[in-house]
């Protein structure tokens, strides 16, 4: 049985690797030669040097602390002047680095989806705390939900990081957090 489970997965494997489509070439707004222009210039000027030793004299503390660097300021800039021209031409707004602009509050990137992760963390805090005070630690899946709701916990702490500052490490903790509530589900149901 394992080993035609395993062949079944290879097999599947295989074959969304046939069907996945060629190399990415990135997002519209990435290619649009006035962001890629933008962000040239932005670096060059600000980015090095003493200009680079100015933007960090001025960049708020909170920034820095969270990682927000010259570069990282340079993309936003030059994202909302090519989404501000997208619009004044009628066209529909592009999406940069696979993803949708959204207007940065202090150091938080998606200030909503944020909030909304923490508010998620909070709940399953709550229902970890009831849960415990009301059903005893010898009941037979006590472990296995109390061990969910920590997965839970981890999953939503990761996500209000990673929408607070989206690098390649925060998106990587989100998305193997949030498959592991996935699969701790599947673990759960398969247990009860």
């Amino acid at each position: 049985r394992a080993a035609m489970a395993a062949r079944a997965a290879l097999l599947l494997l295989l074959l969304m690797a046939a069907a996945a489509p060629g190399p990415a070439r990135g997002s519209q707004g990435d290619r649009e030669p006035l962001y890629r222009e933008c962000l040239s210039r932005c670096e060059r000027q600000n980015c090095s040097g003493a200009a680079l030793r100015h933007f960090r004299a001025r960049q708020p503390l909170y920034m820095g602390l969270t990682g927000w660097t010259c570069r990282d300021e340079c993309k936003y800039e030059c994202m909302w002047l090519t989404v501000r021209l997208y619009q004044q031409g009628g066209h529909r707004v592009p999406q940069f680095h696979g993803k949708w602009p959204f207007s940065r509050f202090l150091f938080f990137q998606e200030p909503a989806s944020a909030f909304a992760s923490f508010l998620n963390g909070l709940a399953s805090l709550v229902m970890l705390l009831r849960y415990r005070a009301a059903v005893p630690p010898a009941a037979p899946t006590y472990p296995t939900c109390v061990a969910f709701a920590w997965v839970s916990l981890n999953a939503w702490f990761w996500s209000t990081v990673f929408h607070t500052r989206d690098t390649a490490l925060t998106e990587k903790l989100d998305y193997f957090c949030a498959s592991a509530v996935v699969m701790h589900s599947v673990y759960l149901c398969c247990v009860r």
